[in-house]
């Protein structure tokens, strides 16, 4: 096993490294594995201003499922714009349609846990722009976190809670759906 697909496998479920490391050697693709960030799981970058390789950083915190489905959702952009560049939106049809061939190898390598696959294939159908924006799917990846996470919707009505950024609130009737 070389130094990437070593690497990769402290990340994901080992079955996948050898497909996700062809991914990566498909096209000159630098991989970062960055610590976390509040506003993105992970970001693609284009070659452009002289260098001359694609760019995937993702968020290591990551458990190895989110991982897996950022990653894939990442080089589904790098496959994109290989072939419309500007051309097209960022998570358009062409993206959407991109994302969903990417995942099926995946998918048939059987490394998800039932509750995911199944918040998997219900997301497939219209992929949104990340996994946290399709609320199902982003409830049954956090079971599977180190940290568990606490929803809003398990906290009763009138509790107050603190977000990282130390705001606090207090959960009140929803005035709306998004």
């Amino acid at each position: 096993m070389g130094y990437l697909e070593e690497q990769l496998g402290r990340f994901v479920p080992q079955e996948t490294v050898p497909y996700l490391v062809g991914l990566l050697n498909r096209h000159r693709t630098e991989l970062k594995i960055v610590k976390d960030r509040k506003t993105k799981q992970g970001d693609y970058r284009p070659p452009q201003n002289g260098i001359s390789y694609h760019r995937i950083s993702i968020n290591r915190g990551l458990n190895p499922y989110a991982f897996v489905i950022t990653l894939v959702h990442e080089f589904a952009h790098l496959e994109t714009w290989i072939k419309y560049e500007r051309r097209v939106k960022p998570h358009g049809p062409e993206w959407k349609q991109t994302f969903k061939e990417l995942m099926a190898p995946v998918l048939a390598l059987g490394v998800f846990p039932q509750p995911v696959i199944q918040a998997l294939a219900q997301y497939l159908i219209h992929p949104k722009a990340s996994s946290c924006s399709d609320p199902q799917l982003y409830r049954v990846l956090s079971q599977y976190n180190k940290e568990a996470a606490i929803h809003l919707e398990s906290l009763p009505m009138g509790s107050h809670f603190r977000l990282y950024n130390g705001r606090v609130f207090e959960k009140q009737q929803k005035k709306r759906t998004r």
